[in-house]
């Protein structure tokens, strides 16, 4: 089965830099058929929430609220995907998650993101 693991989160003030990594590891097969990364976010008593998706052959979809702050970028040789996050914002802070795309049904542990005012 597919692991995933984020890393590079922590703490900034406002307008701030962060940038995220997830790895995906697991069976070869599994790798191959990785067809697209997303990443999510939840914040304390809020829903998780969809950031960006990035399906093969297409444009990134980023939510509005990050739209020319966020930047996704992979290494598909490295099975890696990194979010950018420039000017960050307190309404920013939340524990950010990957997942591939078709979604797998399990998550990896979150990156916590912090920006305080």
């Amino acid at each position: 089965q597919l692991r995933l693991v984020e890393s590079g989160g922590g703490s900034v003030q406002a307008g701030g830099s962060l940038r995220l990594s997830c790895s995906a590891s697991g069976p070869s097969e599994s790798l191959l058929s990785i067809a697209g990364w997303a990443w999510y976010r939840q914040a304390p008593g809020a829903q998780r929430e969809q950031v960006v998706l990035w399906i093969n052959e297409r444009s990134p979809r980023y939510a509005d609220v990050v739209k020319g702050r966020f930047t996704i970028s992979e290494d598909r040789a490295k099975n890696t995907v990194d979010l950018q996050m420039n000017n960050l914002q307190p309404e920013d802070t939340a524990v950010y998650y990957c997942n591939i795309w078709p979604p797998a049904s399990f998550w990896g542990q979150g990156a916590q993101v912090t920006v305080s005012s």
